[in-house]
């Protein structure tokens, strides 16, 4: 990726750079950067400014998600069922992923099943047009112009013509819906016909996927974590994605299985995860967790990947589910929290209405300091004791 802003690129005192001229610049720089002139002409001379890519990427959400509607609306029974089937039909080629890098079939599945519902939805946008947009937005065009050079070698190599390479806004891509430089990074042929084509090709998309979460770390001797039981007493200061402890430290701490039975001896590290407060369900996450996580940065997605591989794999629901009566906070009353956490010298990072690991560690602070229950969940009370407002006076 090119990490260069060009003047054609850059805004100008009367806005950004028009459109026309900022592809004229884009044509050299791919040719630059050694795409070929057919390619070079014959994409970017049909790219469009798409102004719904531009919307979508000014969007926030008003309101945060909870883990239980997040949760409930990706790990569905339709989805489990569809995966259970795939695990039986697919079983040669997902054994085969599996033998090469390591990844089991339900976790390749559940990575599937999330980003484009085993393939049903890959995204509508043409996705030369979509990242040429982007590269011509001030924001992130450094970001967007590497990737749409990626795009061009991806279609100067033959894997896809360009009136086919249709993906998300942002420009993910096929079954696994991946950006064109982890395509071009990550992409193998596995069924052989000389093409690395995400799109139509299910051996392809597997095993690229297995060979990305593979070059990510994945740890084929464990797995993701697990749903666990924690004594009456717990100190929730412990949770936390980077407090991680042996797993033995867990076992003497009281913390079970889901079923109250013991841990087992295994010389891992975990970190204890709580993420609808102490009301909901914890879950131990080892090392694989984390390598989701380089797919995803969201810590909601890392869990839903583990749990639907393990409905996949045959297991049955959380033993504790998720209260599905959280509040669902708004941006502005998050950002009034991580304000008011600041502004105590509990270093909640920069206030942006995002519920993040930073956030979650600061409020899990101050609510230790404040003899609360110190699970890191924004409720009522942690919002009565820090005085800002809740616009809904039964949220909590």
């Amino acid at each position: 990726m090119a990490g260069f802003l060009s003047p054609a690129l850059a805004q100008t005192d009367e806005g950004t750079t028009p459109f026309s001229d900022c592809i004229a610049n884009l044509k050299d720089r791919a040719l630059q950067a050694g795409i070929s002139a057919h390619t070079t002409a014959d994409v970017l001379d049909h790219v469009s400014m798409l102004d719904r890519v531009i919307e979508l990427d000014r969007r926030q959400p008003e309101f945060t998600t909870t883990f239980a509607d997040y949760l409930n609306r990706r790990v569905n029974e339709d989805r489990i069922s569809k995966g259970r089937e795939l695990l039986r039909s697919q079983s040669d080629l997902l054994h085969r992923v599996t033998a090469k890098t390591g990844v089991p079939g339900p976790y390749l599945l559940a990575f599937w099943g999330l980003e484009t519902n085993f393939g049903t939805y890959f995204g509508k946008m043409s996705v030369p047009s979509a990242l040429a947009t982007l590269a011509c937005d001030h924001r992130r065009s450094n970001y967007f112009s590497g990737e749409l050079i990626s795009a061009l070698r991806i279609i100067d190599e033959g894997a896809i013509d360009r009136e086919q390479m249709e993906g998300s806004w942002a420009g993910a891509m096929g079954h696994v819906q991946f950006m064109p430089s982890v395509f071009l990074r990550y992409a193998v042929d596995a069924d052989g016909d000389g093409k690395r084509d995400l799109w139509h090709s299910i051996p392809d998309a597997m095993m690229s996927a297995g060979n990305f979460l593979q070059n990510l770390g994945w740890d084929g001797d464990y797995r993701w974590g697990r749903e666990v039981r924690l004594p009456k007493d717990f100190d929730y200061s412990l949770a936390g994605l980077q407090r991680g402890k042996p797993l033995t430290e867990w076992r003497k701490l009281g913390v079970t299985d889901a079923f109250g039975n013991t841990l087992p001896k295994a010389d891992i590290n975990a970190a204890l995860l709580v993420p609808a407060g102490h009301e909901g369900p914890a879950f131990l996450v080892y090392h694989n967790f984390h390598v989701i996580m380089g797919w995803n940065r969201s810590e909601y997605y890392a869990l839903a990947v583990g749990h639907l591989a393990d409905r996949i794999a045959g297991a049955g629901g959380l033993q504790n589910p998720p209260p599905e009566d959280a509040p669902r906070l708004s941006r502005t009353e998050v950002e009034g929290l991580q304000k008011a956490l600041n502004a105590r010298g509990y270093d909640a990072g920069k206030p942006d209405g995002i519920l993040g690991p930073a956030t979650r560690s600061a409020i899990r602070d101050f609510q230790k300091d404040q003899n609360l229950i110190a699970d890191g969940f924004p409720d009522k009370t942690l919002f009565e004791a820090l005085d800002v407002k809740l616009t809904d006076p039964d949220a909590g």
